[in-house]
C-alpha cells in the first residue's frame, strides 16, 4: 500500500462545504459539515488514484503548496 499526499481547499457556503484537490482534475465533493466534506474527499482522492493506477496513469505528487486569501477591489 502507498501513502500519497494531495492539498486539499475547502469552501464554505450557504449550502454547506465544497472541497477538492486541484492536483487530480475533477476530484471534487460536498458535505453539510467540514468533518463530512473532509472524509467524502479523501474517499474520492482515493477512488481518483485507485482509478489512475489501475489505468496505468501518473499520480501527481507536488512538493509545496501556498494558499493566500486575496481581496480585490472592482
Amino acid at each position: 500500500m502507498s501513502v500519497y499526499k494531495f492539498s486539499v481547499v475547502v469552501e464554505r457556503d450557504r449550502e454547506g462545504y465544497f472541497a477538492f484537490c486541484p492536483e487530480l482534475q475533477g476530484c471534487y465533493t460536498q458535505g453539510n459539515t467540514y468533518e463530512e466534506v473532509l472524509e467524502n474527499i479523501k474517499d474520492a482522492i482515493r477512488l481518483h488514484v485507485e482509478d489512475r493506477i489501475d489505468s496505468g496513469e501518473d499520480i501527481p505528487q507536488v512538493e509545496s503548496v501556498s494558499l493566500t486569501l486575496m481581496e480585490v477591489a472592482v
